[in-house]
């Protein structure tokens, strides 16, 4: 058995061995999501209101509610699975103007909004999963944040 393990491990450091297409055709796919020329947005903690009691993840306001922040802006989620689909809401600050364009991405889908005067952008109907968020504001590069996963 030994001889076999060895055999496999020079194999695949001889190059002998082609990665597995499973392996292939997800590193293709996750090269396929990003955001060439994006600014990441960092994590940023949410204060805890005074009086409320802390949720499972430290420095979060509530459960769902996440902060990120480059570029001068900060972009503010809030997720929630009702009926096993994924609800987003958000607020871009300060708000991008009038030509901007919100986009919500999981790794099958992605859907676009126009943000409100204000900033704020919802979309419904999302599996639950891994989303990220990417701002693209006409003479800037665009804005993501990192991906986040949301349970069922």
């Amino acid at each position: 058995m030994r001889d076999e393990y060895l055999l496999a491990a020079l194999r695949m450091g001889a190059g002998a061995d082609p990665v597995p297409e499973g392996v292939s055709a997800a590193a293709r796919a996750v090269f396929g999501l990003r955001v060439p020329g994006g600014v990441p947005a960092g994590p940023v903690d949410l204060p805890v209101p005074p009086g409320s009691r802390s949720s499972a993840e430290a420095g979060t306001a509530q459960p769902g509610v996440r902060r990120f922040s480059a570029d001068g802006l900060v972009i503010d989620i809030e997720t929630a699975v009702t009926g096993g689909r994924m609800e987003v809401a958000g607020q871009v600050t300060p708000a991008p103007g009038p030509d901007a364009r919100i986009e919500v991405r999981t790794p099958h889908i992605g859907k676009v909004r126009v943000p409100s005067g204000s900033g704020h952008f919802a979309v419904a109907g999302l599996p639950p999963g891994w989303i990220s968020v990417v701002c693209h504001r006409p003479g800037h590069p665009p804005v993501f944040t990192r991906w986040i996963h949301v349970p069922a």
